[in-house]
């Protein structure tokens, strides 16, 4: 049942895509293996053999996908080695939480919603940013998505000492962060003990 509100005028509809067949199958697929050369010395930085990306796709753009955005342990089973995988890790745990919140009418819409994404994704007509790609759909880390937050410091030591730690967390995330200061006290205000700070 949807929670949609009665309101709603048009159900999404497919554009790309058609129904019962997947976007994936109108593309031709080749194997290759993705290698970062250090290009002072030749030494290889990276690599991964045997990924499978549409054949379309230039060898930088498979190289950095394939070193940034699989997730799992290289030289591992749990290691993805397509482009499939990554786009089906995100795009179903998207559709997955927009059903939950009740933003398709039924499931033929979130199917269309998931296929017509997959399409915009493998055919590069549209990315997401490097969080969402680091985090979304992997097991044990938290879904973190957007690529910059802003930070609030009160003016007292433990939420100033706490931005550090928010700070790390973020970073590790894949993401940036920016600080308001704003609540900090000026060098001609007073502390809490009646002293003011001294001018740097």
């Amino acid at each position: 049942m949807s929670t949609l509100d009665s309101t709603r005028v048009a159900a999404l509809g497919r554009h790309f895509t058609s129904a019962g067949r997947s976007c994936y199958d109108e593309i031709e697929w080749g194997l290759l293996d993705a290698r970062l050369v250090d290009h002072r010395d030749g030494s290889v930085a990276f690599e991964q053999t045997d990924v499978e990306f549409p054949v379309s796709w230039s060898a930088t753009a498979s190289n950095i996908v394939t070193q940034k955005y699989f997730r799992g342990p290289l030289g591992t089973e749990r290691r993805e080695r397509s482009l499939k995988q990554v786009i089906d890790r995100v795009v179903d745990t998207i559709t997955e939480w927009g059903a939950g919140d009740g933003h398709f009418a039924d499931g033929d819409e979130a199917e269309t919603f998931a296929e017509e994404l997959r399409y915009l994704l493998v055919n590069q007509r549209a990315s997401f940013n490097s969080p969402v790609w680091f985090n979304i759909g992997v097991p044990g880390v938290a879904q973190q998505a957007a690529a910059c937050f802003i930070l609030e410091v009160d003016d007292e030591l433990t939420s100033i000492l706490n931005w550090y730690t928010e700070e790390g967390v973020i970073f590790k995330g894949g993401s940036g962060a920016g600080t308001n200061l704003s609540r900090i006290r000026s060098t001609a205000e007073q502390l809490g003990n009646g002293e003011c700070r001294p001018v740097l």
